[in-house]
């Protein structure tokens, strides 16, 4: 198999760690290890002291399952496979469930191993969201992309980038389309429950469907990438089974220590996420004034959930330029569109990621309403 780089990770492998404001980050808040430890009971941090770091089991330890099935209305401890990270899990799907005869469905934008693994196994057809009706989907564009040889159909609601969540009437038809040709309906979820206070989320996908395969992960709602744990849960465990074996190739297993601090943060999943999206909720509304500060700059449409938004840039240079120069000249990154164009289907070349999911917004947004500033006041 031969992979693009991956955009966005390039960008990042560029800016991330050394660009002075980070505001299009995807993930909440994250904690030090003594603030998450502070969540545990005694015994819990007692057992991650004294942890054995052996080998894990490759499925996820049996408790770990049964904190992640907890998180489910109809999932069960045997129904969760463990990953290293979500994208290990992307992996495996695509790779268990296609080959070479297959057809793949996925939306678009999207995040690009959606796209990149399964073109790069088969062929894939790229739906599109509509920026002109909330970013929604339009499961008729889906139900005529179906083939015969389609095997798989890739969601992700909240979505990355856009931040937009299907409503349900289109989310129960998209089910029943899989469910009538008979498709797995992979839906990427790790920002589900992220978003500002009274979001409403879609059901998991693993709870209202046989065939739907739940991707989740410890790094965006919860706040905690370092740990690097992610799982899908299913009712189909034959699949499961085979995405265990691929995972022989793979990680193998977890690591013992974040599988022990993963159960801790699981477990008092409302206060962590309920921490996160406080934050949220204190940031949009400073992104709202920016907004309003340069309307005819931009096009802002809030985000239905996570920690993302998507707005246009009507600026005369162009997004690419925007940002290049917003980073190289005032330390604030962004990503531009052009990190989510697509090979499948329609690219959104005049809009930029931002986040409202971490603190310090504040100086990010004095800086670049300081160089917004400058270069207007400059070319007049």
């Amino acid at each position: 198999m031969r992979l693009p780089d991956f955009r966005l990770e390039t960008h990042f492998a560029r800016w991330e760690f050394t660009a002075e404001h980070h505001l299009t980050a995807s993930d909440a808040e994250a904690m030090s290890m003594r603030e998450l430890l502070a969540f545990g009971t005694a015994a819990q941090r007692d057992a991650f002291e004294n942890l054995w770091l052996g080998y894990t089991e490759t499925w996820g330890a049996p408790d770990l399952r049964e904190a992640i099935a907890a998180t489910y209305d109809t999932i069960s401890a045997n129904q969760v496979l463990g990953f290293a990270g979500a994208s290990e899990g992307i992996f495996a799907a695509n790779n268990v469930l296609l080959d070479a005869e297959s057809h793949a469905v996925v939306v678009t934008p999207n995040y690009q191993s959606h796209e990149s693994l399964p073109s790069a196994i088969c062929h894939a057809t790229g739906v599109p969201l509509d920026p002109d009706d909330g970013w929604s989907l339009d499961v008729d564009r889906v139900a005529a992309a179906v083939r015969p040889s389609t095997k798989l159909v890739t969601i992700n609601f909240p979505h990355n980038p856009t931040g937009a969540i299907l409503d349900r009437e289109r989310y129960d038809a998209l089910i029943e389309l899989c469910r009538h040709h008979g498709l797995h309906l992979l839906h990427d979820e790790i920002f589900h429950g992220l978003g500002p206070t009274g979001t409403e989320h879609l059901p998991f996908v693993a709870d209202v469907y046989e065939k739907g395969l739940s991707l989740n992960v410890m790094s965006k709602a919860y706040g905690l990438p370092g740990l690097r744990l992610g799982w899908i849960a299913s009712h189909d465990t034959e699949v499961l089974s085979r995405m265990e074996r691929m995972k022989h190739y793979l990680s193998i297993c977890n690591a013992a220590p974040s599988e022990r601090l993963s159960i801790i943060a699981l477990e008092n999943r409302q206060a962590i996420i309920g921490r996160n999206n406080a934050i949220i909720d204190e940031n949009l509304p400073k992104w709202d004034a920016f907004f309003d500060r340069f309307d005819g700059l931009f096009e802002w449409q809030r985000p239905d959930g996570s920690c993302m938004g998507f707005p246009r840039y009507l600026g005369a240079e162009g997004v690419e330029e925007f940002c290049r120069r917003l980073v190289e000249e005032a330390g604030v990154l962004l990503l531009p569109s052009t990190i989510y164009r697509s090979e499948v289907g329609p690219s959104f070349p005049d809009r930029f990621r931002l986040g409202s999911g971490r603190r310090g917004l504040d100086e990010g947004l004095a800086a670049m309403v300081d160089h917004i500033d400058r270069r207007v006041g400059a070319a007049s």
